[in-house]
């Protein structure tokens, strides 16, 4: 009778132990994922460019902000890297800044690793389209915080997950998205809308 009382004793604690673990865990991660609800702008956010180095996003502060998902392999590729260049070109000097994040999660269309990979697969593509960071997930719970961040802030059409390859948001110069544009949308046809935020 004494040896059961020790065992049921014994796994009461571990089931007290475990279950604290777990709830004090699950406290922890959600208010780690939580963090992107509350911020103001995104300058509160920091990501890695595309040689792994840390970026606090407040650099970009008092500037007009494109935040595209790139793909290599997507037949949307060619034109937008065309229209971003043309973009960048147009309004660069006058405060745009776009900010490209290469993306895997549609069709596996980003196939390049970061660093000098993608850093020779833009040159060769003569895809001068801004400031380009690490890989990222859009979508899902490993979608980077930036992008939760922005998928809160402007929803799409068909709820706020992103549907594809160029989804483009446009964020003004204190920092807050103020518009979401659909993968098919061509970059140019942003053109008046950043110019009333330059």
């Amino acid at each position: 009778m004494a040896g059961r009382s020790i065992v049921h004793f014994f796994l009461g604690s571990v089931a007290i132990a475990l279950g604290s673990y777990i709830y004090f865990t699950m406290q922890i991660d959600m208010s780690a994922n939580g963090d992107y609800k509350n911020a103001a702008s995104i300058y509160e956010f920091t990501v890695k460019d595309t040689h792994g180095n840390d970026i606090s996003l407040e650099k970009y502060k008092g500037k007009v902000v494109l935040v595209v998902n790139i793909a290599s392999k997507c037949g949307l590729t060619k034109n937008n890297y065309q229209k971003l260049t043309d973009l960048k070109e147009k309004y660069g000097e006058r405060g745009l800044v776009i900010l490209n994040f290469p993306c895997n999660q549609f069709g596996s269309q980003m196939p390049e690793a970061d660093g000098e990979a993608m850093v020779c697969h833009l040159r060769d593509s003569k895809a001068d389209i801004g400031e380009v960071f690490a890989k990222v997930d859009v979508n899902g719970d490993n979608a980077a915080p930036l992008y939760k961040y922005l998928k809160a802030k402007q929803t799409g059409t068909l709820g706020s997950g992103i549907k594809w390859n160029f989804t483009k948001f446009l964020v003004n110069k204190e920092g807050v998205p103020i518009n979401r544009y659909a993968p098919t949308t061509d970059p140019m046809d942003i053109a008046k809308d950043i110019e009333k935020l330059l």
